[in-house]
């Protein structure tokens, strides 16, 4: 991998999806990234500092440069996080959990920097949605995420019903989630909603000592319920139809 532009490069940091031995889950170059740079454009700064100080014991945290990025921050702050970049310095994106740019505002920043002419580098890490694709048995060809469903029962039956059948007609596997305190519920508003018959794989706390990753039918979770409460969770919907 080459390291060196004549502008600084903008790093795509995947962290942890929970606590854990990271020298597990994540490769060497991570933490050689998170060591040459000070700059650090984070969703959580107490997260974020938590993770650094995890790689990288010896860095110094007043050293750090660290820039907000998530649900609060203006969008015309955002080509500003890169100036860094374009003095020669490079940058680092770290999410809340797993990759950066999916599933959370960091694509924003690597539109700004495809329009300034950076180098944007995706380092390699967990991210719970194709690992949880990955251990489905789903269709891994044709899939679809989703993100958070309607709050609002009526809204979010109809939504399950919509994904169930795209997923039997397109042969295409859904993925959605849910807010960890809130996946109870959900699970009990998804064995109500969708056929007996239909396949529902439940994916929770991946790459953790406590990892659960099953896939049976409807009917099947009726008989086997699991306390999913406060545990981060990927859902998919599959047909027992599907052909790889």
């Amino acid at each position: 991998m080459n390291l060196k532009h004549k502008t600084g490069t903008l790093y795509m940091i995947p962290t942890l999806l929970g606590e854990s031995d990271w020298a597990l889950v994540l490769p060497a170059t991570v933490q050689k990234v998170i060591a040459e740079n000070s700059h650090f454009v984070v969703e959580n700064e107490k997260s974020a500092r938590k993770f650094i100080k995890q790689i990288c014991p010896d860095k110094i945290q007043s050293s750090l440069v660290l820039y907000p990025l998530n649900k609060h921050t203006e969008s015309k702050d955002i080509p500003g996080y890169l100036q860094a970049c374009m003095e020669g310095q490079s940058v680092g994106m770290i999410s809340e959990a797993g990759c950066p740019g999916i599933a959370d505002p960091g694509a924003l920043l690597v539109a700004a920097a495809h329009q300034k002419n950076i180098a944007v580098v995706p380092l390699v890490g967990p991210s719970s949605i194709f690992l949880a694709l990955m251990a489905s048995g789903f269709n891994g060809q044709k899939f679809a995420f989703h993100g958070y469903l309607p709050i609002d029962k009526s809204e979010k039956r109809q939504a399950l019903k919509q994904l169930e059948k795209e997923s039997q007609q397109k042969v295409q596997t859904q993925i959605f989630m849910e807010t960890p305190y809130r996946n109870d519920k959900f699970l009990e508003d998804m064995l109500q909603t969708l056929q007996a018959t239909t396949l529902l794989c439940i994916a929770c706390d991946i790459t953790l000592s406590t990892e659960f990753i099953k896939t049976k039918s409807v009917a099947q979770w009726k008989k086997d319920k699991i306390s999913l409460h406060h545990r981060p969770t990927i859902f998919l919907i599959g047909s027992s139809n599907e052909s790889n």
